[in-house]
């Protein structure tokens, strides 16, 4: 950390199933996550990152990109969902049933 300039560290990290990217920048105090997103150039290295609707996150937890990083933290970029998994999980037990592998009615395994 950098306390003579008022700087601190933070992590930027995104990540494909074979392949990841953990850039870490000196960002000032009041700097918001999109922010340290863009200082990263995260997308040097996937420039399919659309930054106007990426979704971000801290720690796990969602936030916008308006939310001021603390230091320490690390922002997550991630990826959309390629499918819904209500729809996912909806279209397998339908299958089940349709397979006679669950109780029609209730829905109950057999």
């Amino acid at each position: 950390m950098n306390t003579e300039q008022g700087l601190f560290t933070v992590e930027i990290i995104y990540a494909l199933p074979h392949q990841q990217k953990l850039i870490k920048v000196n960002v000032e105090p009041g700097t918001t996550c999109i922010d340290a997103v863009k200082q990263s150039d995260m997308l040097r290295y996937f420039p399919d990152i659309d930054l106007e609707t990426v979704k971000l996150g801290i720690f796990s937890r969602s936030v916008k990109h308006s939310e001021v990083l603390l230091p320490g933290q690390r922002v997550e970029i991630y990826r959309p969902l390629i499918a819904d998994p209500k729809d996912v999980r909806r279209k397998r037990a339908e299958k089940a049933k349709d397979e006679g592998r669950v109780n029609k009615i209730t829905g109950a395994k057999l």
